[in-house]
């Protein structure tokens, strides 16, 4: 039988804030209210968290919002799509986020949704202690392998593991409050089909999946290239359209007709137009919980 990983560990965390009195701060707080919580990195910014959690494969990240250079956002974004093992059972499977913000109404109502928490500056204790007693519940279940939640994820109040989906949505949508110029989606591809190139409608496409230099886009009618990768075309497309299912896949959900297990137990997204079925790796399996 397999031991929960937070059982043979303590759990891990990063902190990432620009102001060192502050991260010094949270991690005396998280001392008194997390007294076993290992804190193994510190990040100046959102471009060392990003390398620091790919380097030590925390369980848990604590992100400033607003941060020089790469924001928390979009650290967090980054974040989460650094590769995870899904072959295992002890395997790194990414790690929860939670924000450190001043009082900015707009990120405050977003994260009441539920997808992700948050701590206010400075971090209080009664507010860390609520944080800490949600992460540490959503972690348990994670480990066991029992979080409830529908396809489209539940409230965080419920102790559900947010789904992927939710959080992509939410981090899309703090990015483009933060900076609105980069609110507008992508409505067209301008990619390579033989030895023409076309303009396909983004409404049209089935489903993205990248290899290592190319992105297949595939609709009802063509298949073409474009040498955009996928972790770019999700802060382009509207992710309540396009659901990451894989490190290398996005599937338009208006067109996913079912969801099946093969016999070594993987989900497969079955899609409207197309014989293809699209693998949905162990990391955003939740998105199907409830199906």
């Amino acid at each position: 039988m397999n031991t929960p990983m937070h059982a043979a560990r303590p759990t891990r965390a990063l902190i990432a804030d620009d102001e060192r009195l502050l991260r010094e701060q949270l991690r005396a707080r998280l001392v008194e209210v997390w007294p076993e919580l290992e804190i193994v990195a510190e990040a100046k910014n959102g471009a060392e968290a990003v390398r620091l959690t790919e380097a030590h494969h925390p369980d848990l990240v604590f992100l400033d919002i607003r941060m020089p250079g790469m924001s928390g956002v979009e650290a967090a974004r980054a974040i989460a799509q650094l590769p995870t093992d899904d072959d295992t059972a002890d395997a790194w499977r990414g790690c929860e986020i939670v924000f450190i913000t001043a009082y900015d109404q707009y990120a405050i109502e977003a994260f009441e949704q539920g997808v992700v928490d948050y701590v206010l500056k400075p971090a209080e204790r009664e507010r860390l202690m609520v944080t800490v007693a949600r992460i540490r519940k959503r972690l348990a279940q994670r480990d066991a392998g029992d979080s409830a939640g529908d396809i489209a994820g539940e409230n965080i109040g419920g102790g559900a593991e947010p789904a992927p989906a939710n959080m992509q949505l939410l981090l899309q949508t703090l990015a483009a409050r933060m900076d609105p110029a980069k609110a507008l989606r992508l409505r067209w591809i301008q990619a390579t089909v033989g030895q023409s190139i076309q303009m396909i409608p983004v409404e049209e496409v089935l489903f993205f999946i990248s290899d290592e230099k190319y992105t297949r886009v595939q609709t009802a009618t063509l298949e073409a290239l474009i040498r955009k990768p996928i972790k770019e075309l999700i802060d382009e497309l509207d992710a309540n359209l396009f659901w990451q299912v894989h490190r290398s896949t996005l599937v338009n959900t208006k067109f996913i007709a079912g969801v099946s297990r093969d016999l070594r137990g993987r989900q497969l997204v079955s899609v409207k137009g197309h014989s293809e079925k699209l693998e949905v790796s162990r990391s955003f399996a939740g998105l199907f919980k409830g199906m």
